[in-house]
């Protein structure tokens, strides 16, 4: 796609359009939103190509995808009466569940890719593991591990560091994907 032109730009659509779609979906958690957004973010990646710098292609179309998204977000919160209306609609297509909750397709994406990450994090150093568990998968302060596991505060945010460069060097991203 980088030099093949605009007959290159459908099969780059078809192998990284879902997973623009999941990190935008992820940020707007609204379908109607999303696949607007995606469409927006492809434009982008297609405008930005003679940009490219060869250099981690995946992350550098995740990073346009989600600032594409957070411009969205900001705008429909800058524009609440539109954000109620679309609120309205979505469930009126029944969109949503009874209670709010997301569609049980989106749920079971986001409980494989909980589980491949657990996964993952087994392979880690055991005193990384415990920081990164506590810390990202069961969303606790460093005050909170730190008296959990009997390290200070400065102890835990320097372990959790040191696990990020660990996995930096030993994992891709792709393999949480």
């Amino acid at each position: 796609m980088l030099d093949g032109g605009p007959a290159a730009f459908e099969p780059f659509v078809q192998e990284y359009g879902p997973h623009i779609y999941r990190t935008v979906f992820a940020v707007l958690r609204s379908r109607q939103d999303a696949e607007d957004v995606m469409q927006e973010a492809l434009l982008q990646i297609y405008r930005s190509l003679p940009n490219y710098r060869h250099n981690g292609l995946k992350t550098w179309l995740t990073r346009i995808a989600v600032n594409k998204a957070i411009d969205y977000k900001r705008y429909k919160s800058r524009r609440p009466e539109q954000a109620a209306d679309f609120g309205q609609r979505e469930q009126a297509a029944g969109m949503e569940t009874e209670a709010g909750a997301p569609p049980p397709e989106e749920e079971l994406l986001e409980k494989e890719q909980r589980s491949r990450i657990r996964e993952r994090l087994k392979e880690l150093p055991g005193n990384y593991r415990e920081v990164l568990t506590a810390y990202y998968i069961d969303e606790k302060s460093y005050e909170q591990i730190a008296g959990e596991t009997g390290l200070e505060a400065k102890s835990v945010e320097s372990r959790l560091y040191r696990a990020r460069k660990w996995m930096r060097r030993h994992f891709r991203k792709e393999d949480f994907e």
